[in-house]
């Protein structure tokens, strides 16, 4: 790997790497908080899955994290949205699909199947090489925003015992049926919607192997509510097979990192508490 910037902050460090992926045959980038305690032993790690337009940097700029992340103890890693610098054809013509915009599935269409391989990268190859060069142990839970929220609950729910816990502020829940979802499916997987469903999380929850607790927070005010989100779908689905689920709807909060921020330690603590850590 390569250090690209080294920043101190909380007596902790925020560190950006590149490194070549053989998930997505490019070279890609990733923030790792660091937390003081690396000192004496290994820890934990969050990994955070961000939203459409976005890179690793958004959320170590926005989200206000790392002062309870340092007290806990708790890594924090940000990987990026998808694969950069192929210029595939049409990849940088809208927001929502191609450049930042991986949609955190394994691409089975091309030109983007050798390379818009976000699920593989994300649950495989890059937990394990920070985990052989990084003071950090195998345990792990997961969040994210958006579009990283509808990646947190699929990479949880698809892999039952590799995280301790998983939440999402604003997820795209139910990508199958809203037009987000529908565009990226459809050109990263095909035209056949039966293999849309293995990354849609309010149908993989229906048979999810493992109860694992889910918490999302969704703003009342958010534009993408009602069009995108649904998070009404994904409760149906979780309440019909008893799969426990809190999802807490804040009256006057938007789509917005002035959400996140606010809430935010909220999700590192019910993270820690997985995790087995004390503030």
């Amino acid at each position: 790997m390569e250090l690209l910037s080294q920043q101190e902050v909380f007596d902790g460090w925020l560190r950006r790497y590149r490194h070549h992926s053989e998930a997505t045959s490019t070279d890609m980038e990733f923030a790792i908080f660091l937390p003081p305690a690396v000192a004496a032993a290994r820890v934990p790690v969050l990994y955070w899955l961000s939203g459409l337009t976005c890179t690793d940097e958004n959320f170590c700029q926005k989200a206000g994290a790392f002062r309870l992340a340092a007290k806990l103890g708790l890594a924090i890693v940000c990987p990026d949205t998808s694969p950069r610098g192929l210029d595939l054809p049409d990849e940088h013509d809208s927001y929502d699909f191609g450049s930042g915009a991986g949609f955190y599935v394994d691409a089975t269409e091309q030109p983007w199947a050798d390379h818009y391989r976000m699920y593989e990268y994300v649950t495989n190859e890059l937990p394990a090489l920070i985990e052989a060069t990084l003071p950090v142990s195998a345990d792990k839970s997961i969040s994210g925003h958006s579009m990283g929220g509808h990646g947190a609950l699929i990479c949880a729910l698809k892999n039952p015992g590799m995280y301790n816990s998983v939440s999402a502020f604003s997820p795209i829940v139910h990508p199958t049926v809203v037009p987000w979802g529908r565009k990226a499916f459809s050109g990263y997987l095909g035209p056949d919607e039966a293999t849309w469903a293995e990354y849609d999380a309010t149908l993989l929850v229906a048979n999810a192997p493992e109860p694992m607790p889910i918490m999302i927070d969704q703003g009342s005010k958010d534009d993408f509510l009602d069009t995108q989100l649904k998070p009404e779908l994904f409760k149906a689905a979780c309440d019909a097979v008893s799969h426990p689920l809190q999802l807490r709807m804040h009256p006057g909060y938007d789509h917005s990192y002035y959400f996140i921020s606010t809430f935010i330690d909220d999700h590192l603590k019910f993270h820690g508490a997985a995790l087995g850590l004390k503030v």
